[in-house]
């Protein structure tokens, strides 16, 4: 059992699965990417923990428990032996699922105060890393899901509009923009084939690359009529569920000068 005296902790929640979070604590290359190039994790009892921090500071320890995919615990210290060497702290993280997300709750038990006192920061920093690299994993192919919602409501057809927005999208997908709002699916198929019935080949088209933070998507587009001229640009932000679909999307026309 854990006896040392000061303890921090922090409880965050991931929008992804919590057996896709737990993967990073069982694979070296996953643990690599929120820590830094380098580390490694032996995810066994007595496993080696190894963590290569940016300027090269090193941390080592061992897996003390592990249970997947809810429970790990490992021990934790510098190499250098400043503030504290190998072993002479423990981490302790448990992940709980609440609906499709996961509840990580981190502690930290350290020998001193200050030690603790410095670490608050730290974890703060670390686990928002780790908050994005989960959620980089899980929506990978956030670009793809962009292009397959506007290309749905370019479709002309209406079972393969369904078809589509049924794998890309929530059935509760809340939409909204100057001209549109929805609730739900059944709210938002009748309106894109309303959009299709007076305003005839209109399309629209994603610019650039998306940008992505924890599963909040920004895209980019452009509307082309059927003679191929710009009518108007802007851009869509879009709410990704723990299941990689669209929750939300909301469209924010550009100003003319932006055109």
């Amino acid at each position: 059992m854990n006896t040392l005296p000061h303890e921090l902790e922090r409880s965050i929640v991931i929008n992804a699965p919590r057996e896709t979070v737990f993967g990073f604590f069982t694979d070296s290359a996953q643990w690599a990417t929120w820590w830094g190039a380098g580390s490694t994790i032996d995810p066994h009892v007595g496993g080696r923990v190894y963590i290569r921090y940016p300027g090269n500071v090193e941390v080592s320890g061992a897996v003390v428990a592990i249970t997947a995919p809810r429970y790990l615990s490992f021990t934790y210290g510098f190499e250098s032996g400043t503030p504290f060497g190998p072993g002479e702290s423990q981490v302790q993280i448990r992940l709980e699922s609440e609906g499709k997300n996961t509840r990580l709750t981190l502690s930290h038990a350290f020998p001193t105060a200050a030690s603790r006192d410095e670490h608050v920061q730290g974890w703060r920093y670390q686990l928002a890393l780790f908050g994005n690299v989960v959620a980089d994993a899980l929506h990978a192919d956030a670009a793809d899901t962009v292009d397959a919602w506007f290309h749905a409501w370019a479709d002309p057809d209406a079972e393969s509009r369904r078809a589509t927005l049924s794998r890309i999208a929530a059935a509760d997908i809340r939409f909204r923009d100057r001209y549109s709002l929805l609730d739900g699916m059944d709210d938002v198929l009748p309106h894109i084939a309303a959009a299709q019935k007076f305003m005839p080949g209109i399309h629209m088209e994603r610019r650039g690359a998306v940008r992505h933070c924890q599963g909040t998507v920004l895209a980019d587009w452009v509307a082309i009529a059927s003679d191929g001229r710009e009518l108007v640009r802007g851009v869509n932000v879009f709410v990704l569920g723990a299941d990689g679909r669209i929750e939300s999307a909301t469209g924010l026309v550009s100003p003319p000068s932006a055109v």
